[in-house]
């Protein structure tokens, strides 16, 4: 029922922000250097790795690491780069993972390849079972304000707790988030 539900919903969102996938596009190759997509190399379901696109919103000679751990993010991004961020424009393109199967619209979010804290925490609660989402439980409450051990636990209670209901309430908390940017901190 929920892959069902996954393509339907990633479908539907793809015929949507058709226009906007587009026009995004084009501005991000406009305004800077670079294709128009990044390839992020990610830990997706039973701990392997699959490619996951985002528009790009840094420059090209951007350190592969979480943005967390750069000195100063903000001198990486490109001119659309913190609009995209804040909008979650940047995440339209993983509709398409969704549809191949490597992410659901609802799970914990995909853990970078070298986020080996974050990974080893959630295999030994057992998230790892489960395939990343574009939205979660942590992502609701807290998103990039999150330290790793808190994100983890949100995590942890949506393995024990996931059902439909559990994922409209996170899918209507996300899109409320969304329009005022909440938790967004780069």
């Amino acid at each position: 029922m929920k892959r069902f539900f996954d393509i339907f919903l990633s479908l539907l969102a793809l015929v949507i922000f058709a226009i906007p996938l587009l026009i995004v596009a084009v501005l991000v190759k406009l305004t800077s250097k670079g294709s128009a997509l990044y390839w992020s190399d990610r830990i997706g379901k039973n701990n392997t790795i699959f490619k996951m696109p985002k528009f790009r919103t840094m420059r090209i000679d951007t350190p592969a690491v979480a943005t967390h751990l750069l000195g100063d993010p903000d001198r990486f991004l490109t001119p659309i780069g913190k609009f995209l961020r804040k909008s979650s424009l940047d995440e339209l393109p993983q509709l398409f993972s969704i549809l191949k199967g490597d992410m659901s619209i609802v799970g914990p979010r995909p853990a970078l390849f070298n986020q080996d804290d974050l990974v080893s925490l959630r295999t030994e609660k057992g998230v790892h079972v489960l395939p990343p989402g574009l939205t979660g439980w942590a992502q609701i409450n807290g998103r990039d304000e999150l330290p790793i051990p808190v994100k983890v636990e949100y995590d942890a209670y949506y393995l024990q707790h996931q059902s439909f209901m559990l994922d409209m309430k996170i899918i209507f908390r996300t899109a409320c988030n969304v329009v005022k940017s909440d938790g967004v901190s780069h």
